[in-house]
């Protein structure tokens, strides 16, 4: 019952976090609020018995892909934008309206599987040997070096970018 309430209070965290991470009008707080959703995810992981996920997510995200965005932020010198009051357009609140009705949604369908039994973890789940397995030698190989792909492009675009004005 404990680890429930926890898997829920951490989830909630999780999705407070990233509706702070689009909502923050600062690139530097909207960042670090990204960085509390990946620790709340990581304590996720943990409930779940996916410890070496959780060490990874914190490991890998929280430590170099948000010194990267951070690092890209600084780079760019992007202006925080001046506070003032905007009020919410229709097209905002027709947006929260489905965000709720989609929330409602979720929740409907969480009740619903409370109360369904547990499967059981195959052999070797969450670790170290059998995540390298799926992730190098099964179909998540190109999805993989592709991401790495990205991230290195989106890297050498944002030099290019700060280079012109320098």
């Amino acid at each position: 019952m404990t680890e429930s309430v926890l898997f829920y209070l951490f989830s909630l965290l999780a999705v407070i976090a990233g509706v702070s991470v689009i909502t923050q009008r600062s690139p530097i707080a909207s960042a670090l609020s990204l960085v509390v959703c990946f620790f709340a995810l990581a304590a996720d992981y943990v409930m779940l018995d996916a410890h070496f996920v959780a060490v990874v997510q914190v490991l890998v995200y929280a430590g170099a892909i948000m010194v990267l965005f951070i690092f890209v932020i600084m780079l760019l010198n992007i202006r925080e934008p001046s506070p003032g009051f905007t009020p919410l357009s229709p097209r905002g609140m027709f947006g929260m309206g489905a965000a709720g009705l989609l929330g409602v949604a979720i929740i409907a369908m969480l009740d619903g599987l409370v109360h369904a039994p547990m499967a059981t973890l195959p052999e070797g789940y969450g670790r170290i040997a059998e995540v390298g397995k799926v992730l190098f030698q099964g179909a998540y190989l190109l999805p993989f070096e592709a991401v790495s792909l990205l991230l290195t492009v989106g890297m050498i675009g944002a030099v290019v970018l700060a280079k012109r004005e320098v």
